[in-house]
């Protein structure tokens, strides 16, 4: 069987994929990816990729809908005013991999189309070559709301497709019921993908002094830098811990010197890193958030944008997180998400919701039952 897997050029959309692409691959599936540029984080994953678009970036889809400058932080913004944004951007960026993605499919004999919500060609390319659909889910956040969003900026391209409205398309959620997507379809076990990287040879165990991770995920930084961290910084000064600040490259200037208990890292894979921490802050972002839900530790969100107000609410509801403006963090926060007995046991808890899921693997056969459903 011949599975095409397609979404946008954000590693927050893809990455979420590729757990369910090696587990059909390793079942004797041929896999192949359809994905604008830049590819070259998802080209680690190991699999062919087909670029599609015409080479543009999203940041520039953001500039061209919404007029100004791109900003991750959007505090003066509701969820639901956030998503729209993001849905008239995605669709802008849509509009070019169109052709791309219908030469892919029908040149390469796709048997099923796996795609990401904030991919508006996917449906309409499964609806006119009669390609059965399943919409891969990130995160919290329903992924056919977020679909139906973009085909509403997308209705000119349909007609001029002669296709009249998006193919029906099954849900494959990624996190358990209490955590949100989509009703129906399937549901499977979040196992992380953070792509490659070199893990230093001191963090391959715990040790007796406190470890939190900090992250800002693989948009925050590129687009609003580490002001988002600022204040964390200073007050991670008095608490009996060490952070690991994980941000990759990003420029640190901002944060001035940094303590003595604040260690910066490379690149490294962030489920590696959760493993031998005791807690996480981050951004909110869904892939953030769900490796901390699969380590297993408390969490600490400072939602920016994007879906991490509602990644925010879903936690901070299980008891396995907390959450704060950025400017609000304080050492008694800090020391509570270090020290906090009842935090760390609804993170466990809610490991074991996840760990009870199927895996990708064993989903496999109800997966081929997809592409082998009636046109």
């Amino acid at each position: 069987m011949r599975i095409l897997f397609t979404g946008p050029a954000a590693p927050s959309h893809l990455f979420p994929m590729v757990p369910t692409a090696q587990a059909l691959r390793a079942a004797g599936h041929e896999v192949l990816f359809a994905s604008p540029q830049p590819v070259d984080q998802l080209r680690q994953a190991g699999f062919p990729i087909v670029e599609i678009g015409d080479g543009r970036s999203l940041k520039e889809s953001f500039m061209a809908t919404s007029g100004e400058q791109p900003r991750y932080a959007r505090p003066d913004l509701g969820q639901d005013e956030i998503f729209e944004l993001a849905a008239a951007a995605f669709a802008h960026a849509s509009r070019s991999t169109v052709d791309g993605l219908l030469a892919t499919a029908g040149e390469w004999g796709a048997d099923l189309l796996i795609h990401d919500s904030c991919l508006a060609s996917a449906q309409l390319v499964a609806a006119k070559l009669k390609i059965p659909a399943a919409l891969q889910n990130f995160g919290f956040s329903s992924g056919l709301d977020l679909a139906a969003r973009l085909a509403a900026h997308f209705t000119d391209v349909y007609e001029a497709h002669g296709v009249a409205a998006p193919a029906e398309t099954t849900p494959l959620n990624v996190v358990p019921v209490s955590l949100g997507g989509d009703p129906g379809g399937l549901r499977m076990r979040y196992i992380p993908y953070n792509g490659g990287g070199v893990v230093p040879g001191d963090l391959l165990r715990r040790v007796g002094r406190p470890r939190v991770a900090v992250t800002l995920g693989t948009v925050v930084t590129t687009v609003d830098g580490v002001q988002a961290i600022t204040r964390l910084i200073e007050a991670a000064a008095s608490v009996d811990a060490e952070f690991l600040l994980a941000v990759g490259d990003a420029d640190l200037t901002h944060l001035g010197t940094l303590p003595a208990n604040v260690r910066p890292l490379p690149w490294v894979p962030l489920a590696e890193l959760l493993r031998v921490s005791d807690a996480v802050v981050h951004h909110g972002g869904s892939g953030s958030a769900l490796t901390g839900v699969q380590a297993g530790i408390p969490q600490l969100l400072l939602p920016q944008g994007a879906d991490n107000f509602l990644a925010a609410d879903f936690l901070t509801a299980t008891g396995a997180a907390l959450r704060s403006r950025s400017d609000d963090v304080d050492t008694a926060l800090l020391t509570r998400l270090v020290d906090d007995q009842e935090l760390r046991e609804a993170a466990v808890r809610l490991r074991a919701e996840n760990d009870a899921l199927p895996t990708p693997a064993a989903l496999v056969p109800d997966i081929e039952a997809l592409a082998a459903a009636p046109r």
